[in-house]
């Protein structure tokens, strides 16, 4: 992530207080494309928020090739976002990266493939979200063909320094350049039906707190 990418603390703290099906909504009515399809949180109590590394793997043919040379360019606060194209049949995140990862400071890993050694990441409480953990080595069977490049995660386009917000529901990505107007709309969401939540709570029916606070329209896209 270039170094005049990064966003100010008080900005991921705001992200970090907010959950992802609420960042949603408000990409929803943004017309943005960022809630991530078919990762899952190997540790159920992960929760993180960061800005992305990426990194972009390839098959590796007949070339052959390795994982993780890139861990030492990593810094406190990112998010490691790999695109593996979905692949099932490898890994390309282990142990040792995540023991490396953590002693960096790093956020969390978020792989569009899998990992494995999921007992030694959650020992240590390192946070990721894959498809699934399998055992099977990526070595020689992938080879790295770039970082900070922009990548793909399932269908939601990563580019570097996006914001990458990952809870016990899933995977967020927030454009960098749009992260402010993403969450001042996710906090007028989070407002409105923690209104709700209120007045059902002093004895208002669901349906009149619902009318009155909008909920409908809560995600509606602007026009």
């Amino acid at each position: 992530m270039p170094d005049d990418q990064g966003l100010a603390a008080d900005m991921l703290a705001r992200f970090r207080r907010i959950g992802t099906s609420t960042l949603s909504d408000a990409l929803d009515r943004l017309g943005l494309t960022g809630a991530v399809e078919g990762l899952i949180s190997l540790q159920p109590l992960a929760d993180i928020a960061g800005q992305a590394f990426t990194v972009s793997y390839l098959p590796g043919g007949h070339r052959g090739g390795t994982v993780g040379d890139f861990i030492d360019q990593l810094g406190p606060g990112s998010v490691v976002v790999i695109d593996n194209r979905g692949r099932t049949d490898c890994t390309v995140w282990g142990n040792i990266m995540t023991e490396v990862a953590k002693a960096r400071g790093v956020e969390g890993t978020v792989i569009d493939g899998v990992n494995r050694d999921l007992r030694e990441s959650r020992e240590i409480d390192y946070p990721i979200w894959s498809r699934r953990s399998h055992m099977r080595t990526g070595k020689d069977r992938v080879v790295l063909n770039a970082t900070g490049v922009p990548v793909r995660l399932d269908k939601v386009r990563v580019d570097p320094g996006d914001v990458i917000r990952a809870d016990a529901n899933g995977v967020v990505v927030v454009p960098l350049d749009r992260a402010e107007d993403v969450l001042v709309a996710a906090e007028e969401i989070e407002a409105k039906e923690d209104a709700i939540l209120a007045a059902v709570r002093a004895g208002m029916p669901l349906g009149e707190a619902r009318t009155k606070h909008g909920y409908h329209a809560l995600q509606t896209r602007n026009a």
